[in-house]
């Protein structure tokens, strides 16, 4: 017996090198995941043990001169997990958020993910979560596709080209074989260019990319569409609305960002699946109603809509019990179905625990002491 802990740092390359990029193992992962959570094999933060974490936000008007000043998507926030399963392992997500860290050439949110034991909470390691979270995040779109997309599935819409367009359009293909052309729309061109350079290395199954510039245009005639434009926060009016009539008949429509829907799509015919519930009412219980205006997540839409008397709460389906077979997914060809992705911290703990083992089993990364014995116990 020894007292001695050391843990694993993993960079960025580190986490490349340890197949953070993987995107057929993280979907695999994530489907494990959603089972576990049907299943209660799980714990978050939060009353409901459902919530997305704790957020820090700073004043409009700060009485201090120091303290920054609270701007477009600027927040801390801490996202604490426990998963059972064949995880079992605890982590936290730990990041920081400021929109004008585009100016300054650096990723809008920085993230970092600690992994321990969950027996002892002794650490594991220290990873770079960057494309740990946007892998896991993109891949609950290809968990959705696989039971909810049509089998013949050969065009994608995608509504923002970015880290979480270019992550889920990932797992759609990765849940639909036949997926070959893509039609995009985007705000620069410069996105469309990154979008289109990053699909042809990562993505390689897609044969066209067809950019197109409107909403509704990257939405008809599209079998799958996700919607990962990123908006101001609170901004009802930057949200980008999706219409029924756009909509193939069969469409799987996947938002992974904020989103809104015309009344064709409120209609109790048109199914409405999130990640979590609860996760929509521990976010309910943090904001005022209607939830939707402060967390653009269409989940709280759909949550709202229950409020308003319009749909019922069963009417609002969890992803789960369809990954389990409890609950049916595809239910005939023309069916539209919207999935609301919220992200839930359970899902790094998943994808970071099967990163970690392989840096383990590879030897990457580097081991760090943080004590041979301690000081004080």
């Amino acid at each position: 017996m020894t007292n001695r802990i050391d843990f694993r740092y993993l960079s960025e390359p580190d986490m490349i090198e340890a197949g953070v990029m993987d995107m057929a193992s993280c979907v695999d992962a994530m489907e494990e995941t959603f089972a576990l959570y049907a299943a209660g094999d799980y714990r978050m933060a939060g009353p409901n043990n459902d919530s997305h974490g704790a957020r820090m936000i700073f004043p409009d008007e700060p009485r201090f001169p120091t303290m920054p000043k609270n701007g477009d998507d600027r927040r801390f926030t801490a996202m604490p997990a426990y998963l059972g399963g064949s995880f079992g392992t605890t982590g936290m997500k730990w990041y920081g958020s400021n929109l004008a860290n585009r100016d300054r050439g650096l990723p809008r949110s920085i993230l970092m993910f600690m992994l321990n034991d969950t027996e002892t909470a002794a650490p594991l390691a220290m990873m770079s979560a960057n494309l740990l979270s946007a892998m896991r995040t993109g891949a609950v779109s290809g968990v959705a596709a696989r039971h909810f997309a049509r089998g013949d599935a050969r065009v994608a819409g995608v509504i923002g080209p970015g880290v979480m367009g270019r992550t889920s359009l990932a797992a759609l293909a990765v849940a639909c074989p036949m997926l070959d052309t893509v039609k995009v729309r985007g705000r620069s061109q410069k996105g469309i260019e990154d979008f289109k350079n990053w699909v042809a290395t990562y993505v390689p199954q897609i044969r066209e990319i067809i950019q197109v510039d409107s909403d509704e245009a990257a939405v008809r005639g599209c079998d799958v569409v996700t919607v990962c434009a990123t908006t101001k926060a609170g901004d009802l009016e930057t949200y980008p609305l999706i219409r029924r009539e756009w909509l193939e008949p069969g469409a799987l429509v996947t938002m992974p960002a904020a989103a809104d829907i015309d009344e064709g799509l409120e209609a109790q015919d048109v199914r409405k699946v999130v990640d979590s519930y609860g996760l929509y009412e521990a976010w309910g219980l943090e904001f005022p109603t209607p939830t939707h205006h402060h967390v653009g997540i269409i989940g709280n839409k759909f949550l709202d809509l229950v409020a308003e008397g319009k749909i019922r709460h069963w009417d609002i389906e969890e992803l789960g019990p369809v990954v389990e077979r409890r609950a049916e997914g595809r239910r005939n060809p023309e069916e539209i179905v919207l999935v609301s992705i919220g992200g839930l911290p359970i899902e790094d703990v998943a994808w970071g625990t099967v990163v970690y083992r392989n840096a383990l089993e590879r030897g990457i990364g580097t081991s760090l002491p943080l004590w041979d014995t301690p000081a004080m116990a």
